[in-house]
């Protein structure tokens, strides 16, 4: 398993990193029963022995934090664990002030330690960080002092937006950023390159677009018909060049050197082959790239998959 450096953090953290969101509660497009608690903590330690050593959860996510304390007591030091803070808005949308928010985001980070087992994260990120949180000078301000207090070695955001991912490099303030990215959503490659030089760690999710781009097939509603003809035409680079979909979907990413680790949901043994099998070979081809990058969706506000799931197009 080759690794990569994550930003100015100097973590060296493997190319594929292990998305514990589908080992803690049911998630995706066709969810399936989720794995049982021996055999998700196999699975975790399998993934280490077989050299991922980037572990992300966050304490939203169900079972997945506990589960990632149970497999990893006695070989922390082997493992990379980011996990993420609990939303922190009230109900009207509004941030705390700095005394509340603090309290709030101090809360989560002790539940999180204990269910880990450990004494410290890696990388500790605001769950989801829209405008309204980037710009919020409490927010920086309580993150800034947790990682100064030693419980959290480097702080980071999740966010959805390209405009999001702008903000928080221009920012100055976190080490790394999780952020959706693919092969039909290209939006924030654009920030790539400020990410790098600015020592910026950049996290890819949603690699898969929650198993779109993927062998299986799904009905899509009517208003979806040009996204279904866009990924049918990737699906046929896919079938001409590669051993499966998923590869070729990973392969693109790692081709961004910006790229850290790729985030993949891995809750079943033969998943976690398969993701490892997929970044085998030869990268992609530099005309390739340059296709791929050419054949992105013109719309990428409106690959919105929880929108669409709202809409009853799912």
């Amino acid at each position: 398993m080759k690794k990569r450096i994550l930003g100015r953090t100097g973590l060296s953290v493997s190319e594929i990193a292990f998305g514990g969101v589908e080992i803690g509660m049911p998630y995706g497009l066709g969810a399936h029963a989720m794995p049982d608690e021996a055999s998700a903590i196999r699975l975790l330690q399998k993934a280490v022995e077989l050299g991922i050593n980037f572990f992300d959860t966050a304490i939203h996510y169900g079972e997945s934090e506990r589960l990632m304390g149970k497999a990893f007591q006695g070989m922390r030091k082997q493992v990379v664990l980011a996990t993420k803070c609990v939303h922190f808005k009230d109900k009207n949308g509004t941030v705390p002030a700095y005394v509340q928010l603090k309290d709030i985001v101090r809360s989560s980070l002790e539940v999180s330690l204990k269910n880990l087992k450990t004494d410290y994260v890696d990388l500790f990120m605001v769950h989801y960080a829209d405008m309204d949180i980037l710009q919020n000078e409490d927010v920086t301000r309580v993150f800034l002092d947790m990682q100064q207090e030693g419980q959290v070695r480097n702080i980071g955001v999740s966010v959805y937006k390209a405009e999001e991912t702008a903000k928080a490099i221009e920012s100055g303030v976190w080490d790394a950023i999780q952020l959706p990215f693919n092969l039909m959503d290209q939006s924030h490659g654009n920030h790539f390159q400020e990410a790098a030089e600015r020592g910026v760690g950049i996290i890819v999710r949603s690699v898969l677009m929650r198993g779109m781009l993927t062998e299986r097939k799904f009905k899509m509603h009517e208003a979806l018909k040009d996204v279904e003809q866009h990924v049918e035409a990737y699906r046929t680079i896919a079938k001409t060049y590669f051993n499966n979909f998923p590869e070729y979907a990973t392969k693109f990413v790692l081709k961004h050197p910006q790229v850290s680790s790729v985030l993949v949901g891995i809750d079943k043994e033969e998943y976690l082959y398969a993701s490892l099998h997929n970044i085998e070979g030869g990268e992609l081809s530099d005309t390739l790239f340059a296709q791929s990058k050419r054949m992105q969706y013109p719309d990428p506000s409106f690959l919105n998959l929880a929108e669409w799931d709202r809409k009853g197009w799912l």
